[in-house]
């Protein structure tokens, strides 16, 4: 007779938890292995039966007023921990990754700069390897198909027309792992270029851009569905000549990225983002770089200098903001303690929409049984209390 194998038992106990349906006082939560068995209130949550035999496990009695809600979702980062995205090794890279797992972001997706079609070539090939380990979850390319006029923290020399073959080239590159492209779709090869990743399943996303209201509505028509960092490196939102934000925020089929630093967008137009999009079509991200749970200092981002003082980073020449240092756990406790959101709200933008959208819904995103046990404990003050991604921890509680 086959030896009966075991799954490594956790069962979550006694704080709420952000389901689906909403939050559950005194939930729990039981993980077998590197999946959520189970996820409810305390007197219904069981395992499902399937699998292998789980062993007894322990039960991890958490405070009432502590929070349990899936892990975050960075769909746009660029780096961490003193660590590039942009150009660093495969380690320096892991180095930002984990930077970011501890502040709860189990799922990133990694982001470039403009630099030359080459590097970005050879840069792509690298970062796949990554994803093939499931280390990261993606690549996000960010230029050089970008409007020089409204270029924020990237090297105009290196700026250059949405050409489709140019795109097609660093999708090939990717090798399956391209999952964004940020382009100015009123640049020449624009829309030819949208309506190729719309074909090959490859986000899409409208920024750095000086497009028209009509001509953002052209290039959400040929597929794209993502506005990236809504408000920022675009025209601002006009009577007579709304521009592209309008355009944006009025489509059901985008999604809209936002930077809740305090520094990228006032509270009120945060309000205004929400109050327009609706919870459903919001995706908060970092665009983080490397000073993100660093400090302060001198940094490269790309062939950039950039200057970082009181937590905000600014290019050495210049001075346009480069990125921001937040991480997702700052975000989701700005939200509702400054911004006035629901924490079901907070959680949709940070984790659920975000999954969804880079095609993860059915992994990560949501407290649901059968998904990765991809979970981020906050205490009463929405601190990081504790993270586990795929049923390990990386912060203990």
């Amino acid at each position: 007779m086959a030896p009966v194998t075991t799954t490594q038992r956790t069962v979550l106990a006694g704080a709420r938890v952000v389901l689906p349906s909403g939050v559950v006082d005194g939930g729990r939560i039981t993980i077998e292995g590197t999946r959520i068995a189970s996820a409810g209130p305390a007197d219904t949550a069981s395992g499902n039966g399937s699998g292998p035999a789980p062993d007894a496990g322990a039960v991890l009695d958490l405070p009432a007023d502590h929070l349990v809600v899936p892990g975050f979702v960075d769909i746009h980062n660029h780096g961490g921990g003193g660590a590039s995205f942009t150009s660093g090794t495969a380690e320096e890279v892991l180095t930002g990754v984990r930077t970011h797992r501890e502040h709860g972001t189990t799922t990133l997706v990694v982001s470039t700069v403009t630099e030359s079609m080459d590097f970005l070539a050879r840069r792509s090939g690298m970062l796949s390897e990554l994803v093939e380990q499931g280390d990261i979850a993606g690549i996000h390319f960010e230029g050089p198909f970008i409007n020089p006029c409204r270029k924020g923290a990237h090297d105009e020399t290196l700026l250059r027309d949405p050409d489709p073959a140019d795109v097609r080239k660093l999708v090939d590159a990717a090798r399956g792992a391209a999952k964004m492209f940020t382009l100015a779709s009123e640049l020449p090869g624009g829309i030819d270029s949208v309506r190729l990743l719309a074909e090959l399943g490859v986000i899409a996303a409208i920024g750095h851009t000086d497009a028209t209201y009509e001509q953002t509505v052209e290039a959400i028509d040929a597929g794209a569905t993502v506005a990236t960092h809504l408000f920022n490196a675009m025209p601002p939102l006009a009577h007579r000549s709304p521009g592209p934000i309008a355009a944006l925020l009025e489509d059901e089929r985008i999604t809209v990225e936002l930077i809740n630093d305090g520094t990228h967008l006032h509270p009120a137009v945060l309000e205004l983002a929400f109050g327009s999009a609706g919870a459903g079509r919001v995706a908060f991200i970092t665009d983080a770089m490397d000073a993100a749970g660093f400090g302060d200092g001198t940094y490269d981002l790309g062939p950039l200098k950039v200057e970082v003082r009181d937590g905000v980073a600014r290019l050495a020449e210049g001075g346009s903001i480069a990125g921001s240092t937040l991480t997702l756990d700052t975000a989701f406790k700005r939200a509702v303690t400054l911004d006035g959101l629901s924490v079901t709200d907070t959680v949709a933008a940070i984790s659920t929409n975000p999954a969804r959208l880079i095609g993860l819904a059915d992994r990560v995103g949501t407290l649901e049984a059968g998904k990765d046990a991809d979970l981020v404990v906050l205490d009463a003050d929405y601190a990081v209390a504790g993270v586990m991604r795929r049923g390990e921890w990386v912060v203990r509680p």
